[in-house]
């Protein structure tokens, strides 16, 4: 069906199952050059379903942020994760005022983090080349320590918001009620860590290995942890709410009381895993 181009025009999306309401002039005036703009251009044909819905394939969670920003150019307050999956939304939709904002955002906010750190990147290698590093309760916020040989370094009761761990050799480090929520641990090697009682919300920690790692009581609301490898990991009454465990490898992993609530769970290797007294309310498993 040709859509009308008149910019009053109502327009029904559905989102990846999520459906919203707008009009073609909220879809194509702030952003005229982006994919969305050129859909309802009126030189296009896309197609409703039987209820008059256009379907995209995409995960609707952001798109009211997508659409917030259409209408009034507004920046939504995220975690340092939500921003990146909100960046990848913005990049498929070709929306690239909101590209730039989200660049000046984060990277203002990691400014300002550094301004209030204790050590700076420098700081920390100068450090490590001791024999033993202690950073216990310190606030390394919004530092970039990503790919640095940072095992056994104890990092217990530190404030670590933000910071960029991604493909940093971890393993046996020590992250005992850490506030770490929104940093990076993409790829990271974790093995053996201690994040007892750690505070992870909102952590990336996709394809990080986390083999035997101890995370009870850790609170990961939110996380990713997509195709990580958590085997034979401690996860004893953590809170996985909402968490992203596609992919990942849970064999042997202890999930004693955690709660897995509306977490994602498809294609995760669950053999061997203890899951007595596991809240799995609103999980999806495929």
């Amino acid at each position: 069906m040709a859509k009308d181009s008149d910019s009053s025009s109502m327009v029904r999306l559905n989102i990846g199952g999520k459906k919203f309401y707008t009009t073609i002039d909220t879809l194509t005036r702030r952003e005229p050059e982006s994919m969305l703009a050129a859909m309802f251009s009126g030189r296009h044909t896309v197609f409703q379903d039987s209820e008059g819905y256009i379907f995209v394939d995409r995960d609707g969670k952001h798109f009211r942020h997508i659409l917030n920003w259409l209408r009034d150019g507004a920046v939504p307050t995220l975690t340092e994760s939500k921003f990146l999956e909100l960046l990848r939304e913005a990049e498929y939709y070709q929306l690239l005022g909101l590209i730039e904002r989200i660049h000046t955002v984060t990277n203002k906010r990691k400014e300002d983090n550094e301004l209030d750190t204790e050590l700076t990147r420098i700081d920390i290698i100068k450090c490590i080349q001791s024999e033993k590093v202690r950073f216990r309760g310190l606030n390394l916020s919004g530092l970039d320590l990503s790919k640095l040989d940072l095992s056994l370094v104890d990092f217990s009761y530190a404030c670590l918001r933000n910071v960029f761990f991604s493909r940093a050799n971890l393993q046996s480090a020590k992250f005992r009620d850490v506030d770490a929520e929104g940093s990076i641990f993409h790829n990271a090697t974790l093995r053996e860590c201690e994040f007892a009682g750690a505070n992870l919300r909102g952590a990336l920690l996709a394809g990080a290995n986390l083999q035997s790692a101890n995370l009870q009581d850790a609170c990961m609301i939110d996380c990713s942890f997509c195709g990580a490898d958590l085997r034979s990991a401690h996860l004893q009454t953590a809170d996985l709410t909402n968490a992203n465990l596609e992919g990942a490898n849970l064999e042997g992993a202890n999930l004693k009381g955690a709660k897995l609530r509306n977490a994602n769970l498809k294609g995760a290797n669950l053999q061997r895993a203890y899951l007595r007294h596991v809240n799995l309310r609103d999980t999806v498993f495929w």
